[in-house]
């Protein structure tokens, strides 16, 4: 198995985030959410929310066998909470293409912190988003 600088990359930031805690709660990190609609898997979880964060980030994967991950989350990706919404800052990971893409999607943090978090990505060709929710306090 081929080992890349950005699996490197995650596995690091995957380790500190247990380490310090994502969540509310100190060492619990928030649970990586799946849905699975028109042949293709997207995962999503919370991997640094914390109020002192400079940034919010998401680790975001995408598995299929029967079409091109051509999604731009840039531009597709929603974060809801505190009754604001913003897009993505930026995407650290595989380009679009493929059948398989994983990365870090990263957002200005929304203060004060919320007590709950909503990512919505909308997939090109599906009529309604892919919602994921997480409870922080």
């Amino acid at each position: 198995m081929r080992v890349t600088c950005m699996t490197r990359f995650f596995l690091a930031v995957f380790s500190v985030t247990l380490a310090l805690g994502a969540g509310a709660e100190v060492g619990k990190p928030l649970a990586q959410q799946t849905s699975r609609a028109a042949g293709v898997t997207v995962r999503a979880q919370p991997i640094d929310v914390t109020p002192a964060s400079a940034a919010w980030s998401f680790e975001i994967a995408l598995d299929t066998h029967s079409v091109e991950l051509s999604d731009d989350l840039v531009r597709t990706v929603t974060l809801r909470a505190g009754g604001k919404s913003l897009l993505p800052k930026t995407w650290e990971g595989d380009p679009p293409g493929g059948h398989h893409r994983r990365g870090i999607l990263r957002f200005d943090p929304i203060r004060p912190a919320p007590e709950a978090l909503e990512l919505r990505i909308q997939r090109p060709g599906e009529k309604a988003p892919r919602v994921f929710g997480w409870r922080l306090k």
